[in-house]
């Protein structure tokens, strides 16, 4: 299969939706409630998330393509917590449920480190739900590790997890 990473531009905001809501639906039904599901899985809601964030140029964001199809995204940022200054934050990244465990998510986690110290970062971060043992046993492979900061997040837990560069 041919794979290519790029930047997501202005037109992407379907793609970009659409990715993002399956993988919420696959990974989080077990971890969120059916009606906080139903709501941050809204295709037109994340649609309008994404056309405002590319709009405004906020953020850096990636689609990786398997045979020119959309599959994974993935965005990051300087942290958006006050007390994480100088650090990069892993904002998001997701991909199509039938494609998982094929490496396709590690290639872009590599792109987004590679791109995140190369903006001059030595630090990233990300917020995980706890109950996602999936998603935690993935970033602890990319060399994560959980640090001792959690908060409330959409009814449930999310753990602070962190990497140097």
């Amino acid at each position: 299969m041919e794979t290519v990473i790029r930047k997501v531009r202005k037109g992407d905001e379907e793609s970009l939706a659409f990715i993002q809501t399956e993988s919420w639906k696959a990974a989080f039904h077990t971890i969120l409630d059916g009606e906080t599901l139903k709501r941050c899985t809204d295709p037109g809601r994340a649609a309008a998330m994404y056309k405002g964030l590319l709009e405004a140029g906020k953020g850096n964001g990636y689609i990786l393509l398997l045979n020119g199809r959309p599959h994974c995204i993935a965005w990051w940022d300087a942290a958006r917590d006050p007390d994480m200054a100088g650090k990069a934050e892993i904002i998001a990244i997701h991909s199509l449920p039938e494609n998982w465990r094929k490496g396709y998510g590690g290639r872009m986690m590599d792109r987004l480190l590679s791109d995140i110290a190369a903006a001059g970062y030595t630090k990233a971060v990300l917020w995980v739900f706890e109950a996602n043992a999936r998603a935690r046993a993935f970033y602890e492979a990319k060399g994560f590790h959980a640090t001792d900061r959690k908060k409330p997040g959409l009814g449930t837990v999310e753990i602070c997890y962190e990497k140097t560069l």
